[in-house]
């Protein structure tokens, strides 16, 4: 029936064109009049027009006829309900040998307004038995029609508003049917998954998680899987006695079935979205905490318990953070965190049970330097604005990410302080300028071909710093408050954009429409060139120039605030740009030689702005904000004003803020001659390796001294490669393995050869590759099965070239290896990983060939032509 209507609509199109190309054409002029027509009492309502012919370009109103259907066929607007969903309960038993979900789902519904004799569920690849309506005690078999997706089903009576019933169904479902590759954040849609569910491999334990988001949930239960609908929910899980289970709310009830399994009863009471609906069961350790009475748990795999203390060490901080800050007490009964093996995205706030990625699975010494708290934060505060709060469409999806984006920068700047929390912030700016280079679309859109589509920078990055925008130009207070309102407003509820408008325009008094259309409702961002005029000291002449594309982008209104120094206190002025070009007089009465210009980087906005690299010099010398001497720091070296770097660098080293101290011992490395130059330089560099107050800056002095002389320091890497940071000892086993015509002593080769965290085994992969040392295939075939995540990625490159050295010592399997993790990986930036690896037994035909056939099958747009491009040229070479 769809197909036949679009195919109507199609030809409506044409003859629609084709029969305004007629009558243009028919025309025997290039100018026809059309007589304009006449009211009831003969009077011309217009006046004569003419319509100049050579003005309509066919192709283009074709074009642009297509484009309008294609936007009318894309539109994403919020799923109509005509069923109100109360409660699901799911019974639920596992086919580990196929894979499959054995259920029985019971829906409690009712329907919202008008009368209905059927219901349409979204049901993805189910095998469905019995269904069963239940109303009043009363039960009755009943039909239904199922197409693999959507099940109908029919009622036995029309039912209304009044009424409420139950469905109980019956089902299988096969999670890996049909599934695909999803989005950016989130890289496959079976909604849930088998891990090594037959034990069958000795590095990975057998688990089953769920991952529902966007609309994945019902790859293994029926319900209407849409954002807009709110749910109660019981879990009852079919669970092996070896293993344990987290789920949705509160454990109420555990029956032993009394062979070898139990079943878990996970009870939520409070209402949320299916696609929040959520479960892990495996092998877990849970390790207890609580804020104030709220238990708080962290599931790990055994052996990590101690590691798992440490690295959700702040949750119950976070938790009274957040309750504080919003006004807002947390909303749930318990918050438990659990980390899982091979999770297809960074983590998913699933009401009161947020899965995390194996990345946060850390032994007690690995936990020593880990800085998880940003993805940490970003699920909690998720449970407020997400889950408490949810958006009604995946178009308003900024509602949910934005603010789980912006609360990284909150916790930052709370435990952190200011400056951390800014270094946040313009790396979130960073991350959506990358994808606007190729990429600009509504922040706010109606207009995609897949949900996934949204998960994307502007969702995020872009929304994050909108939101940090709105709270500069309103204020803490009125923020804050307008937050509260909005929390209030709409608890257990949906939204739109415009509710959180309102909300903020109820508590300022302030029409805020120019703010949201600009920045929610537009695409783009303000490109602006920056003039500063000194010739009058006393009162600075700033020319703001808006560049952007008009055609594409809005003119901006844009707070902005400009600030100086005057015997080293900080003042400031605060002024609105509203105009294509626009001058402001600064009236400082004190002379100046140097203002800021957004001095803290609150605005997303790409600022063009002549500065000498005297300016920068001074820049770091007076600001007191350390974004803005990390920028000075940044712009120096990339100008290359190496000679004001190389002045800089003893006070840089030292300066309060320990990521300028880390970029500079950064910059340090690439100019080693500087510390040669500067004895006492090197003093201090060595000081900071010794017994710097962070270990990500001590190991930047330590790869700063490697890089000038790593012979020398030979005695100073012996003493820190036993160190307890990983991040440090690290560094000095890269310093030992850098030392020039000396191996290493065999006692640090078998230590560390041992290790399975990618800091180690990355520095022993470039020594048995440099020396070179052959006999090691074995150990490179282990390591690439050990490794994952962003470890294995920097692994691989290492792991291609060592067997395209020594070919004897595995390369069958190592081409294999990658060829298969090329074709098979989830996650695409490890399918690259395994290209650019393979590339190293390019110069072989039959391997080309192979990868050749894998790059034809990928389906990432990006990454298809990274492979084309590169495939391309090895044709040309051969």
């Amino acid at each position: 029936m769809q197909t036949k209507a679009k195919d109507i609509l199609q030809k409506s199109t044409w003859v629609w064109i084709g029969t305004l190309i007629f009558l243009i054409g028919s025309c025997k002029s290039g100018k026809a009049t059309i007589d304009s027509p006449t009211d009831s009492t003969g009077v011309q309502s217009t006046e004569l027009t003419e319509v100049n012919t050579d003005q309509f370009d066919t192709l283009k109103l074709l074009e642009l006829v297509q484009e309008k259907e294609r936007l009318v066929n894309t539109y994403r607007g919020a799923f109509t309900r005509t069923f109100d969903l109360l409660h699901t309960e799911l019974d639920l038993d596992f086919d580990y040998q196929n894979q499959s979900v054995l259920g029985q789902a019971v829906l409690e519904m009712s329907p919202l307004n008008k009368p209905q004799k059927k219901v349409d569920l979204n049901a993805q690849d189910f095998e469905v038995g019995k269904v069963y309506f239940i109303n009043e005690g009363d039960s009755s078999s009943v039909g239904y029609a199922y197409d693999g997706q959507i099940l109908t089903i029919s009622f036995p009576k029309e039912v209304t508003s009044q009424d409420t019933f139950q469905l109980s169904i019956k089902y299988t479902a096969f999670p890996n049917m049909n599934s695909g590759n999803g989005s950016q954040a989130i890289t496959d849609t079976k909604g849930l998954y088998f891990i090594d569910p037959l034990g069958e491999d000795p590095l990975k334990p057998t688990m089953i998680w769920t991952q529902g988001e966007t609309e994945h949930n019902s790859k293994w239960f029926p319900t209407f899987d849409h954002p807009n609908e709110k749910m109660t929910q019981l879990l009852k899980l079919t669970v092996p006695d070896s293993m344990v289970s987290v789920g949705n709310g509160e454990l109420v009830k555990q029956v032993d079935l009394g062979n070898g399994f139990h079943k878990d009863f996970w009870e939520m009471k409070l209402p949320h979205s299916p696609y929040l609906t959520a479960f892990a069961i495996g092998n877990f350790v849970r390790v207890e905490d609580e804020y104030e009475g709220i238990p708080l748990g962290y599931y790990v795999e055994k052996g990590y318990e101690e590691g798992a203390k440490i690295v959700f060490k702040n949750t119950p901080e976070m938790v009274g953070y957040f309750s504080e800050l919003l006004g807002v007490d947390y909303p749930w009964p318990k918050y438990d965190q659990v980390v899982v093996k091979d999770f297809v995205s960074g983590a998913m706030e699933n009401t009161t049970v947020s899965i995390f990625m194996e990345e946060l699975q850390l032994n007690e010494r690995e936990a020593i330097d880990a800085e998880w708290d940003y993805i940490i934060a970003h699920e909690l505060f998720h449970h407020w604005f997400g889950d408490y709060v949810t958006t009604e469409s995946w178009g308003n999806l900024p509602l949910n990410e934005g603010f789980a984006n912006y609360s990284e920068f909150l916790w930052n700047e709370y435990k952190y302080g200011p400056d951390q929390a800014a270094l946040k912030l313009v790396a979130e700016m960073e991350t959506y300028f990358q994808e606007a280079e190729s990429k600009q679309v509504d922040l706010i859109r109606y207009y995609y071909q897949d949900s996934e589509d949204m998960f994307d920078a502007h969702s995020y990055s872009k929304a994050g710093v909108i939101l940090h925008m709105l709270r500069r130009y309103l204020g803490d207070e009125v923020f804050f408050a307008s937050l509260n309102k909005y929390l209030n407003d709409f608890a257990f509820s949906n939204v739109e954009v415009h509710d959180l408008r309102m909300a903020f325009e109820s508590v300022s008094g302030e029409d805020l429409n120019w703010f949201f259309n600009q920045w929610f409702l537009d695409k783009g961002h303000p490109e602006l060139y920056v003039e500063v005029d000194y010739s009058i000291p006393e009162n600075i002449l700033i020319s703001i120039t808006q560049i952007q594309d008009l055609n594409e982008n809005p003119l901006y209104k844009m707070p902005f605030e400009i600030s100086w120094y005057e015997e080293g206190e900080r003042k400031t002025k605060q002024f609105m740009l509203k105009e294509a070009f626009q001058q402001f007089a600064l009236e400082n009465d004190t002379p100046l030689d140097l203002v800021f210009f957004d001095e803290g980087k609150d605005l997303l906005a790409i600022k063009n702005q002549n500065v000498s690299p005297e300016q920068w010099v001074k820049q770091y010398e007076i600001s007191e904000k350390g974004i803005a001497r990390y920028e000075a720091l940044d712009s120096l070296s990339a100008g290359q004003a190496y000679d004001e770097l190389r002045l800089l660098m003893p006070n840089a080293i030292r300066d309060d803020f320990w990521s300028i101290r880390e970029q500079s011992l950064g910059i340090l490395q690439g100019h080693p001659e500087w510390l040669e130059e500067n004895p006492e330089l090197e003093v201090m560099v060595m000081e900071i390796a010794r017994t710097g107050e962070r270990n990500s800056v001590r190991a930047g002095a330590l790869d700063a001294l490697a890089a000038y002389d790593a012979l020398a320091y030979e005695d100073l890497f012996m003493e820190l490669v036993k160190e307890p940071s990983v991040l440090v000892s690290s560094s000095a086993l890269m310093g030992l393995t850098g030392m020039e015509g000396k191996t290493l002593d065999p006692e640090i080769v078998k230590t560390f050869s041992e290790e399975n965290n990618f800091r180690y085994v990355v520095p022993m992969a470039e020594y048995f590759i440099t020396k070179p040392i052959s006999g090691k295939g074995e150990w490179f075939h282990e390591k690439v099965k050990r490794l994952s995540g962003e470890g294995l990625y920097y692994f691989l490159g290492y792991y291609g070239e060592y067997f395209s050295r020594f070919p004897e010592e595995g390369k069958e399997e190592a081409v294999k290896f990658l060829l298969n993790m090329m074709k098979n990986e989830g996650q695409s930036y490890l399918r690259l990983g395994a290209f650019q690896a393979l590339l190293g037994f390019s110069d072989e035909a039959a391997v080309v060939e192979e990868i050749s056939k894998v790059a034809a099958e990928e389906t990432d747009l990006d990454l298809k032509n990274y492979y084309n491009y590169f495939m391309e040229a090895l044709k040309d070479e051969n």
